[in-house]
């Protein structure tokens, strides 16, 4: 029992909250678009059974990508979370498929939906449920970055760094941007439709909300399938790790470094140039100080470093 509490405490928080927050807004809008009869809150349902199911899948590989790297896996499993997202990426592809054929058949056959009300009171529920976990998500990008922006600071750090953000979390983020986007769109469509009797619009909002996940769906596919292939770690990574090799007295230079990215995780590969005059002893001391001092990066795995003769050329600057 312990374990299986310990492997949850693994995953990551917001998709995990997502989930949860996914589900109750699936149920409470699937019961309202069977008793409306609304495209638009049938197109809005599907999308929270969508971001439910891909934020469970997203959590549970979180989770997984946590374990430590065994003597078959030496890497350690930080890419399994791409693959799930990939998982949830065909879900999200599924679902706007049907949400585009639904919201085109009510384009061509438009028709009135019954308890406005009720799906008023519904939408406004979803606007603040998905907010809320859009908030988190920022919240989740500010920490995970150290960018430490606070109040409504988050709101512009968070798309200028959720490509720094772990994917769990750039996912959350995606996806409830649009989920939040499409709860007011839904909101507006219903509205307007009963207002107007322009019946049309209740099939434009739902169109609408399709295009929207099949957007999102080709950019965390393709952000996953990069990170599943492996890809190098954005610059300001890059600069850290490098500032934390260079920090050390007796290292002169960096003549390589290659920091490839594993989930959230970095792994560390490096050839550094030391002073000269050292002992093959003292260099073997400093090599394993500088590892020491790169894995107390929290977002750093692996470090694998080797010593290389100085050239006398500066190859590294910051």
């Amino acid at each position: 029992m312990s374990s299986m509490v310990e492997f949850f405490k693994r995953g990551n928080k917001s998709s995990g909250i997502a989930a949860v927050g996914n589900t109750f807004l699936a149920v409470i809008k699937g019961v309202a678009a069977v008793i409306s009869g609304s495209g638009t809150m049938l197109a809005t349902t599907l999308h929270s059974v969508a971001d439910a199911l891909n934020q469970f899948f997203v959590f549970i590989g979180s989770a997984i990508s946590e374990k430590e790297a065994t003597k078959r896996f030496p890497t350690g499993f930080g890419r399994v979370v791409n693959l799930f997202v990939l998982v949830a990426v065909i879900i999200i592809s599924i679902m706007a498929y049907e949400t585009v054929i639904k919201g085109w058949e009510l384009i061509q056959h438009p028709k009135a939906s019954s308890n406005m009300w009720l799906n008023v009171i519904i939408m406004t529920i979803a606007v603040l449920v998905d907010g809320a976990i859009l908030v988190k998500a920022m919240k989740e990008i500010a920490h995970e970055t150290r960018s430490n922006a606070k109040g409504f600071g988050i709101v512009p750090n968070a798309f200028k760094n959720v490509s720094l953000a772990a994917p769990p979390t750039r996912l959350v983020f995606y996806e409830d941007l649009i989920a939040t986007f499409g709860a007011l769109l839904a909101l507006v469509s219903i509205v307007m439709a009963h207002v107007t009797g322009f019946y049309l619009l209740d099939g434009i909002g739902t169109l609408l909300i399709g295009i929207l996940l099949i957007g999102i769906a080709l950019k965390i596919g393709f952000e996953n399938t990069v990170g599943l292939i492996g890809v190098a770690a954005p610059k300001v990574v890059e600069d850290r790790i490098a500032r934390l090799l260079l920090s050390d007295p007796d290292v002169i230079d960096i003549n390589t470094l290659r920091i490839v990215q594993e989930g959230r995780q970095y792994h560390v590969e490096s050839y550094l140039e030391l002073r000269k005059g050292l002992t093959l002893a003292d260099a073997d001391d400093i090599k394993f100080r500088v590892r020491d001092k790169v894995l107390t990066d929290p977002d750093v795995d692996d470090v694998v470093l080797g010593i290389i003769e100085a050239d006398d050329v500066q190859n590294w600057k910051l």
